[in-house]
């Protein structure tokens, strides 16, 4: 794991709660987004927490800059600030979700596991209001015109749990099917709903009431 963030404090905090003993090992952190590509690049990560406002690159560029390179992991954006443009911003720029730094320890835990195997995972407290501006800026190519019934009883339950914030295996695990038959599912969704990532197909998700934003994770 990368620790992304320009206060130190912060970034002990963090190692405070994401202990080795749990199943966590932060192989380098980073104080500002400029840094992030050579640590990405020297260290390989399975997940990158990242801060959004720090005084040289910020987050949301800096994951951006990751999502074009080669097989990037997956980014959690870590915030202290409640702001709508930031947030979907950070979605649009790649970032597997969101959480706001006041959120309880074993949030946190369990928002890194699920990044980390694959799943995204939006914060419950801001969710509904941030999909509303990512959906604006997005435009109207996620699945527009695209109807559910397009997909079967299978995949509308693959999608409830993406839009839930469910990882491949947590999906496997709830509809005891394989990795391999979730990935088909979700190819086949994408396809169907013409989705060009996750973070699209939790907006569809939301926007067709499958999922409601109190039961995002």
């Amino acid at each position: 794991m990368l620790l992304v963030d320009d206060q130190e404090l912060v970034r002990s905090g963090l190692r405070r709660i994401l202990r080795r003993k749990d199943g966590f090992v932060i192989v380098a952190e980073c104080a500002d987004g400029s840094e992030v590509p050579d640590a990405v690049a020297r260290h390989a990560p399975d997940v990158v927490l990242m801060d959004l406002r720090m005084k040289g690159v910020d987050g949301i560029t800096a994951t951006r800059e990751l999502q074009a390179g080669d097989r990037p992991p997956p980014v959690l954006v870590l915030t202290t600030f409640d702001d709508d443009e930031l947030l979907s911003g950070s979605l649009r720029a790649g970032a597997a979700g969101f959480l706001l730094k006041d959120s309880p320890a074993e949030e946190l835990i369990r928002a890194v596991r699920t990044v980390a195997e694959g799943g995204a995972c939006l914060d419950p407290a801001v969710t509904g209001r941030v999909l509303t501006t990512y959906r604006t800026a997005a435009g109207p190519t996620n699945g527009a015109g695209r109807s559910v019934d397009e997909l079967t009883a299978r995949e509308l339950d693959v999608l409830a749990l993406i839009g839930r914030g469910y990882s491949n295996s947590e999906i496997g695990r709830a509809l005891g099917i394989s990795g391999v038959t979730v990935k088909s599912h979700i190819g086949h969704i994408f396809v169907k709903l013409d989705l060009r990532d996750r973070a699209a197909a939790i907006v569809y998700a939301f926007d067709h009431g499958i999922v409601t934003p109190g039961h995002a994770t």
